[in-house]
């Protein structure tokens, strides 16, 4: 099926089917990444050790950081391309495509370039000790020099989805995940290049993905396909992916900041060793979280397209399924994280202490973490039908107007529990901000179904 066909089925075929279509190669896909992750941390705490483990934590704002760049070409660019294939307006459909190849280019490079000139001050802002510094400078290091590659590789992969090939974006994180395994083991373990090695596994392994994506991109056979033209950036096209990609960037930014500040509180009132179960307990939150995101990408071009041909009754069809069911993906992993913590965190480390400090992080992290599922789709949903405001202040409400300022008030009281108590607290709250605005959203979208609507 070409692309355009592909494109034109996001307003005609049941949006059941297409939700499964499009959401189940991204959730097998994420899923399958998220318990690379899991591998990796946990090869890394067993063959190099529990402070090995407190380093990968130091590094995650570091990755958080470049995700918020890279999120904001990637997602920013695949919901231009999804509106404009359901405008069918293919000729600047394209042209974002090669806007998105430059974009990711230049500020994978300036990325890269800077935070290595920096790369010790900035670790130890993050929260880095004598212990642990070593660990996460020798992983990062790795990791930003191939930078580039991991925009591009990410960017390309939100594309596909975009123009109707959710399979293709699911084999190439399948690709990529199998290859991570393989070449983890071949160096953590065989060789024994430590956390270097696992930097380096990853960094290769999107390397040869990204090749193949290429390749699929340059098929001119394709309605979506790489050609010259279409790399010069433009500027109505730059501000159309930059205005969408705020939200997602502002959410990784806030992502960033918030685990600077966590992993620096935990030191805090813990020292490396709950840096170390953070970053265990923040590993099952990934994980489980995985599956939400695979089900907003696969809702992206489905609401993105049907909001283009104001075919509104098909676009909410489509939000309704997906929030029900990560909840209930959600609700599924908050069972298993109360009844069997002990055994979560054993693997990842054999280190006694890390293991009892993490099994307590994560029952106390995952309190009510069933209803962030909700809240993460509706405030995906704002960002698709650009509505980029609403869709920023429910980015913030959750990891930055709430999080920080509980982060930094409980922990006065409570000690180290006031620092776990601070992330299901602010997961609530942010909550009860989303629904009154979805309520209100729909409400003017109702009286005034031929128009845009603003909030």
């Amino acid at each position: 099926m070409d692309n355009k066909q592909a494109a034109l089925e996001l307003g005609t075929k049941p949006v059941g089917g297409l939700l499964v279509q499009y959401a189940l190669p991204a959730i097998v896909a994420m899923t399958a990444s998220s318990l690379y992750n899991i591998i990796d941390r946990a090869m890394i705490g067993q063959m190099v050790g529990a402070e090995a483990i407190a380093g990968l934590g130091i590094t995650f704002p570091f990755m958080n950081l470049s995700a918020a760049f890279g999120a904001a070409i990637g997602v920013g660019a695949s919901t231009c391309i999804s509106v404009k294939l359901g405008q069918k307006n293919y000729e600047t459909a394209e042209h974002l495509l090669g806007n998105t190849v430059t974009l990711n280019l230049i500020i994978g490079f300036i990325f890269m370039a800077v935070s290595l000139i920096f790369l010790d001050p900035i670790l130890r802002f993050f929260g880095a000790s004598e212990v642990t510094l070593p660990y996460a400078r020798d992983f990062m290091t790795v990791i930003l020099l191939g930078n580039m590659v991991t925009h591009m590789y990410f960017g390309m992969n939100a594309v596909l989805r975009a123009a109707g090939k959710p399979r293709h974006a699911m084999y190439a994180t399948l690709f990529t995940v199998g290859c991570n395994i393989v070449l983890v083991v071949l160096f953590v373990w065989w060789l024994r290049w430590g956390i270097r090695g696992a930097a380096l596994a990853t960094i290769t392994s999107q390397s040869l993905a990204l090749c193949w994506q290429m390749r699929i991109l340059s098929d001119k056979r394709e309605l979506l396909h790489l050609r010259r033209g279409i790399y010069k950036l433009k500027g109505v096209l730059v501000r159309n992916i930059i205005s969408i990609g705020i939200s997602p960037f502002l959410m990784n930014l806030c992502a960033c900041l918030v685990v600077i500040f966590m992993n620096n509180q935990f030191v805090r009132y813990g020292g490396d060793m709950a840096v170390g179960a953070y970053s265990i307990a923040n590993s099952v939150v990934m994980v489980l979280f995985m599956f939400v995101m695979g089900m907003n990408q696969g809702m992206q071009p489905i609401v993105g397209y049907n909001y283009g041909a104001e075919q509104y009754d098909r676009m909410f069809r489509c939000l309704w399924l997906t929030i029900g069911t990560s909840t209930a993906i959600l609700l599924a992993g908050w069972t298993l994280s109360m009844l069997f913590p002990q055994q979560i965190a054993r693997v990842f480390t054999t280190d006694r202490t890390l293991i009892d400090m993490s099994a307590r992080g994560i029952r106390l992290n995952m309190l009510v973490f069933f209803v962030v599922g909700s809240q993460a789709v509706i405030t995906n949903f704002f960002q698709c039908i650009g509505k980029v405001k609403v869709s920023i202040f429910l980015s913030l409400s959750r990891q930055l107007i709430l999080l920080i300022p509980l982060a930094y008030v409980l922990p006065l009281f409570l000690g180290l529990d006031g620092v776990w108590y601070s992330m299901c607290v602010s997961d609530f709250g942010s909550f009860a901000m989303t629904i009154p605005l979805l309520w209100l959203y729909m409400k003017r979208l109702k009286a005034n179904r031929h128009s845009v609507v603003s909030i």
